[in-house]
């Protein structure tokens, strides 16, 4: 947490000693690790950014909020926010709207074109980042911070990797994250776009790079072998996607299969409705509950017409596309197994929608590096086996979502600063965790969180206007409002009225209290009374 820690009263000191040998246990104040924050893969100090925004200073809640995600307006549009699915204000009444605030201050941000703060020094060290998505943006920004020099190389037209080429339109506004990424390049950055690296070493040594960080995002869609006739028009998501940031939009035709059970598969299909496909049908092999498309994705594509065909799998294609589709049924294990009962599915264009893979032909030579399933191993550092070469998001084994990327960035920035200080950085050890249980919640009165905007399903079908909206600003300070400051003292003075010994004493303003424990008793009501949960007893011995 970013507020100040409160001043505890030495118990040891002669002061304390008065209170006699029979106070057992005595109060302490402490700080808790909120939910949120313990949650957040980018490791967003999010309850310190929602104290500044509940009191309506939304530059500095930005700022403390991009200490550690550069790209809070993005990140407020397709983070699937676990921030939220850990709020201890779900078990009251509903979890704060994190991701909506974040949209709020990131959209503010750039209506007020608030900057980063330049680098207080330079250090003369030369890193190289492969890669402009998340990740790769994430790494360039926390470097420039410390003061390196920093080069972006990227195989692509546009910086933003998969931010701009796996997610479409109607999610992710073009102009929106334009603007997040030029403020990152505006600390001094340089961006070398329709630049491939062929040979990692080879570009360290040309370039007089003392440290590189691979971010090259899963940009490669996995095929699966379905026997298909040779004029059967049998297209990747991935490209598919791609192309839609070209001149050329792809031609999907009017009846449209997707072959995939992701968000990735959602996002296909929702494009084809979008490109005057009558008929988007999702054909997956499991149950809804097993899909590994996020809820709210499923829901929104159903509300825009998109079909799906549960337990089903793909067994060839005609020439004229018509899919052999079997049907699936369930074991006792869960398991789906073949029936060998099949039904035809006219197509115009099947879509794989089977995951990525990533392109690692840059390591080709590298002596060192351990590449296993796919991807490339790393130390606890994010380094890989070969010396100077660190690689986070989409090439390391984790979860591939932008906010994971982002937080792989941020790390990897750290111990690369420290590598070429040849040091080892070691974070803060993280607090106790602020459980709900720790809590008294009945000083919190229901305020269910605030929805945000949907545009109308008609215009949703036809267009790739956003689909979701953001909040207005009374809404976002009504929603910073109703988080609950989890495990952290925000000054409600309820130890101080409810002291039945006048033993807690207020330091002033951002200051907190100080319990005087020569005249606490060890009573306990100031923790019995602490909405927030900000102290505890313990045993007097301690």
């Amino acid at each position: 947490m970013n507020k100040p820690f409160a001043i505890t009263l030495d118990p040891g000191s002669s002061l304390a000693n008065h209170t006699g040998s029979w106070r057992t246990s005595r109060p302490l104040y402490v700080d808790r690790l909120p939910p949120c924050n313990n949650a957040c893969p980018s490791g967003e100090n999010i309850q310190g950014w929602l104290y500044h925004a509940e009191s309506g200073d939304y530059e500095a809640a930005w700022r403390v909020l991009v200490l550690d995600n550069p790209l809070p307006a993005v990140m407020g549009r397709v983070c699937y926010h676990p921030c939220e699915t850990s709020c201890n204000r779900g078990q009251v009444d509903t979890a704060v709207g994190i991701n909506s605030v974040e949209r709020f201050l990131g959209d503010e941000a750039i209506k007020c074109s608030w900057k980063f703060d330049a680098p207080a020094q330079t250090t003369g060290k030369k890193i190289l980042i492969v890669g402009a998505g998340p990740s790769g943006l994430s790494a360039a920004y926390h470097l420039a911070r410390l003061g390196h020099q920093v080069t972006i190389s990227d195989a692509g037209p546009y910086a933003g990797g998969m931010m701009r080429f796996g997610i479409p339109k109607y999610r992710l506004p073009r102009e929106i994250l334009d603007a997040e990424v030029q403020r990152i390049l505006d600390m001094g950055i340089t961006l070398k776009l329709n630049s491939k690296v062929d040979n990692i070493l080879d570009a360290m040594k040309i370039g007089g790079f003392d440290a590189a960080f691979l971010a090259v995002g899963a940009h490669i869609g996995k095929r699966a072998f379905i026997p298909a006739g040779t004029a059967a028009k049998v297209l990747d998501a991935v490209s598919v996607l791609r192309s839609m940031e070209g001149e050329e939009k792809p031609m999907l035709g009017r009846r449209v299969v997707i072959y995939g059970g992701g968000n990735t598969a959602m996002d296909v299909a929702r494009t084809a409705k979008r490109l005057g496909a009558t008929d988007a049908i999702i054909v997956y092999r499991r149950t809804r509950e097993k899909m590994p498309a996020h809820d709210f994705e499923v829901e929104e594509a159903l509300q825009e017409g998109i079909q799906i065909k549960w337990l089903s799998t793909i067994k060839n294609v005609s020439n004229e596309g018509a899919l052999t589709i079997e049907k699936m049924e369930l074991d006792e294990k869960g398991f789906p197994q073949p029936t060998g009962e099949f039904e035809t599915l006219e197509s115009d264009s099947l879509v794989l929608a089977l995951g990525q893979d990533v392109d690692l032909s840059l390591l080709n030579g590298v002596p060192g590096l351990e590449i296993k399933d796919g991807v490339v191993q790393v130390a606890s550092n994010m380094m890989t086996g070969h010396a100077g070469i660190f690689a986070g998001g989409d090439m390391v084994p984790s979860e591939r979502t932008m906010t994971v990327g982002i937080g792989h960035g941020k790390k990897a920035a750290r111990n690369i600063d420290a590598w070429l200080r040849a040091e080892t950085y070691a974070a803060e050890p993280k607090h106790e965790l602020a459980a709900y249980e720790k809590l008294n919640p009945w000083y919190y009165a229901d305020a269910p969180q605030t929805v945000r905007p949907m545009l109308d399903v008609l215009r949703r079908q036809s267009t790739f206007e956003e689909v979701q909206g953001g909040l207005d600003e009374s809404n976002a300070l009504f929603e910073a409002r109703r988080c609950m400051s989890c495990g952290n003292c925000f000054e409600c003075d309820n130890c101080y009225g409810v002291c039945p010994d006048n033993a807690v004493i207020k330091l002033g303003p951002g200051k907190r209290f100080a319990f005087d424990y020569d005249y606490c008793k060890g009573c306990g009501i100031c923790v019995a009374e602490c909405p927030c949960g900000a102290i505890k007893m313990v045993p007097e011995d301690i």
